[in-house]
C-alpha cells in the first residue's frame, strides 16, 4: 500500500520543485534498476529533510543509461509509443530542418509512421515505483503532448493539431488513476508560440481532465546549459493559461523581468499561481532574504490570496548536485523568513 496521497493545507504558501533532478554520478557508473530506485528514494529524502511539501521523484523514471546527460523530457514519451519511428535517416535530418518547428533542435525526436498508440508507454508503473519510496505526497511530471508533437516530423497525420490531439489521447490513457499527490504536464514550447496556445490547452486539457487528484502545468521559456530557449512573454499567453483546466500554475518566474508579474494579475481566479523564485539558470545560491524579497514583490503585485505555491523556475538537473540542495534548501528558509514560521 502507498502512503497516503494528500498535500498538507498548511502553511498558506507551499513549496514544491519542478521536476528533474541531478543525475548521480554512482547511478551512471552502476546503473540497473535498483540503483535507479535508490537514488529516487534519495531524491525524495533530500527535498523531505530540507522541508519542500511536495517533491518530486527528479524525474529519475526517465532515465536511460545510454543518454545519461538528458533528462528524457521529449525521448523517453515519443521512443515509447507505437507509430513513432527512432531510427532516423539523412532524409528525415534534411526534411525536419525545414520546418518552422523547434529551431533549437535540428534532429527529430522520431518520425510519425501510423497512428500513435500507447506501445510500451506505462506511466502507472513508474508512478507506481515512486510512490513505493516517496515517503509522502508527490508530484508526478508528464510532457505536454503539444511539446511532444512539434519534435516530431509527421509523415501520417500531416497536420499538426491532429498529431498533438492523437499523442493527448494516448497520455490521457494513461493518468486516469496515477498513486501520486499532484499531476504536473510540462510544456516549454508554448511560451514562444503564443498563437498556438488554444492548440496546447485543448491538448493539455484532455490530459488533465482524468486526473482525478491535484493538476499543475508548468510553463517556463526553456532551459539548455542556462540559456533561455524561447522568446516570449507572459501577457502574450494569459488568454491561454486561463484556458487550462488546471488547479494550479508552475510558472518561469525568478529569471524574468519583474514586470512579467503585472500580467498574471490577469489570470482566473480559480487558478492558484506558483511562481519560480529560485534561478536555475546560474549558480548563484539564494539567500533566504532574497527568497522572501521575490515573493514579497509577487504578493504585492498580484494581490492577496493568489499564490499558492513557491518553487525554482524549473527541473534542477543542469546544476551540481551541492548547488542544487542547498538552492532547495535556500526555497525554504526563505518561504518560512517570509511567512515568519
Amino acid at each position: 500500500m502507498f502512503q497516503e496521497q494528500k498535500i498538507p493545507d498548511q502553511p498558506r504558501i507551499l513549496t514544491a520543485t519542478v521536476g528533474s533532478y541531478p543525475i548521480m554520478d554512482w547511478l551512471s557508473v552502476v546503473p540497473s534498476d535498483q540503483a535507479k530506485l535508490d537514488a529516487t528514494r534519495v531524491v525524495f529524502d533530500i527535498q523531505r529533510q530540507a522541508g519542500i511539501e511536495l517533491p518530486t521523484d527528479g524525474e529519475l523514471y526517465r532515465f536511460n543509461t545510454n543518454h545519461p546527460d538528458t533528462n528524457g523530457m521529449i525521448d523517453y514519451f515519443v521512443g515509447s509509443m507505437s507509430g513513432i519511428c527512432t531510427r532516423l535517416g539523412k532524409k528525415d535530418w534534411e526534411a525536419f530542418s525545414k520546418m518552422d518547428s523547434m529551431g533549437f533542435r535540428k534532429k527529430p525526436a522520431g518520425v510519425v509512421t501510423t497512428e500513435v498508440g500507447e506501445g510500451g508507454l506505462n506511466l502507472y508503473e513508474d508512478c507506481a515505483k515512486a510512490a513505493s519510496v516517496a515517503g509522502g505526497p508527490f508530484k508526478f511530471t508528464v510532457t505536454s503532448p503539444y511539446m511532444l508533437a512539434r519534435t516530431l516530423l509527421d509523415k501520417h497525420y500531416r497536420n499538426l493539431e491532429a498529431l498533438t490531439l492523437a499523442i493527448a489521447e494516448v497520455m490521457a490513457e494513461q493518468v486516469a488513476d496515477l498513486p501520486c499527490a499532484c499531476l504536473q504536464v510540462d510544456e516549454a514550447n508554448v511560451t514562444g508560440k503564443p498563437k498556438d496556445g488554444a492548440l496546447a490547452a485543448s491538448a493539455i486539457n484532455l490530459v488533465l481532465d482524468q486526473v482525478k487528484t491535484e493538476r499543475a502545468v508548468h510553463l517556463c521559456f526553456g532551459n539548455y546549459g542556462g540559456q533561455t530557449v524561447q522568446k516570449g512573454e507572459w501577457r502574450l499567453l494569459v488568454d491561454f493559461l486561463n484556458a487550462l483546466h488546471s488547479d494550479h500554475l508552475v510558472l518561469e518566474l525568478a529569471h524574468r523581468p519583474v514586470e512579467d508579474l503585472d500580467a498574471l494579475r490577469h489570470v482566473d481566479s480559480r487558478i492558484k499561481i506558483g511562481i519560480g523564485v529560485v534561478d536555475v539558470k546560474i549558480n548563484h545560491i539564494e539567500t533566504a532574504d532574497e527568497i522572501a524579497r521575490r515573493i514579497e514583490i509577487a504578493e504585492k503585485r498580484l494581490g492577496p490570496n493568489r499564490i499558492r505555491w513557491v518553487h525554482p523556475d524549473c527541473g534542477l538537473w543542469m546544476l551540481k548536485r551541492s548547488v542544487a540542495d542547498r538552492k532547495i534548501e535556500a526555497l525554504v528558509r526563505g518561504r518560512d523568513r517570509y511567512l515568519e514560521i
